[in-house]
């Protein structure tokens, strides 16, 4: 896959749709291209399994055709915790705001399904201080949870426009 441009125009087409088995190799690099700086080399398989056999709702990000960032959400107690789950953006993309639009987008999901009623993200302490600026708030830290160097941080969405 080649990227030719690190940049995003104004004519950029950036489209958000539901992920499709044939994103799998897209999305399995993406991870690839994150680790070790934002993923441990073992949530590769992780994310693998979660493709298979965990995903309730999943989403790919793409910018003229190519995917280059994806996230998920799944549900507890009765679909009234929604959970962020998985979310990555190719490295050349980072600090375009394709993160917070693929966020947001989730958000607006989820606030039209009248039972959730909490929306929390467990992340790393690499990627903690993204969703701060997006109106999580941190709960908990659990030192060497994902592997070894890698924090858990368990937030929750306080943002002023939800419920």
């Amino acid at each position: 896959m080649i990227l030719e441009n690190t940049f995003m125009k104004q004519n950029d087409s950036i489209v958000i749709r539901k992920y499709q088995p044939t994103d799998k190799d897209a999305v399995l690099n993406l991870i690839k291209l994150n680790t070790p700086d934002f993923f441990a080399e073992e949530e590769a398989d992780d994310l693998n399994d979660y493709l298979d056999n965990e995903i309730e709702m999943y989403y790919v990000l793409l910018v003229d055709g190519i995917v280059v960032g994806c996230g998920g959400i799944n549900f507890a107690e009765n679909k009234t915790i929604s959970k962020i789950s998985w979310d990555i953006i190719h490295p050349d993309f980072k600090c375009k705001s394709l993160g917070t639009m693929l966020l947001r987008y989730r958000i607006e999901v989820l606030k039209a399904i009248s039972s959730v009623g909490k929306i929390i993200v467990r992340t790393s302490q690499v990627a903690y201080k993204f969703y701060e600026k997006q109106g999580f708030v941190l709960n908990e830290i659990k030192k060497n949870y994902w592997a070894e160097g890698f924090d858990m941080y368990s937030m929750e969405y306080k943002g002023c426009e939800y419920k």
